[in-house]
């Protein structure tokens, strides 16, 4: 298993250089997201693409990940996260789930990936 973050996850959904990557990744190990960085996907292609295009690509998606809905401890870990500073609350709720699942995360956000480590996560840099 591994998580994708927004960064990820947009690069697959738009055939970016990293898609291939994400894709064989994601086949060979079974690919998890927080529902909060799935939300933040879903905002930025409903912006690029509209409300109706967004969400079908969005419903597509959800069939083939696990989608993680933080609990209490996920929430408290990605808070100090983000109070530690330089990152977004979506970013550290990336670096929380796989931290808490044990697993590494996938991105080619620069934020994250000088970030992640600190904060016990495995990060794959796909840049």
């Amino acid at each position: 298993m591994i998580v994708l973050d927004s960064w990820a996850l947009l690069a697959f959904l738009k055939g970016e250089p990293a898609a291939g990557r994400v894709e064989a990744e994601w086949v060979a190990d079974g690919a998890a997201i927080s529902s909060i960085n799935l939300g933040e996907v879903l905002y930025i292609r409903m912006r690029a693409s509209g409300e109706k295009s967004a969400r079908a690509d969005i419903d597509t998606i959800r069939t083939r990940l696990t989608v993680i809905d933080p609990d209490w401890e996920t929430v408290e870990a990605a808070a100090a996260i983000k109070a530690a500073g330089g990152l977004s609350f979506a970013d550290a709720f990336c670096i929380a789930t796989a931290a808490r699942l044990g697993v590494p995360l996938l991105t080619g956000d620069p934020e994250v990936v000088g970030r992640g480590a600190q904060h016990g996560c495995t990060i794959v840099d796909l840049r």
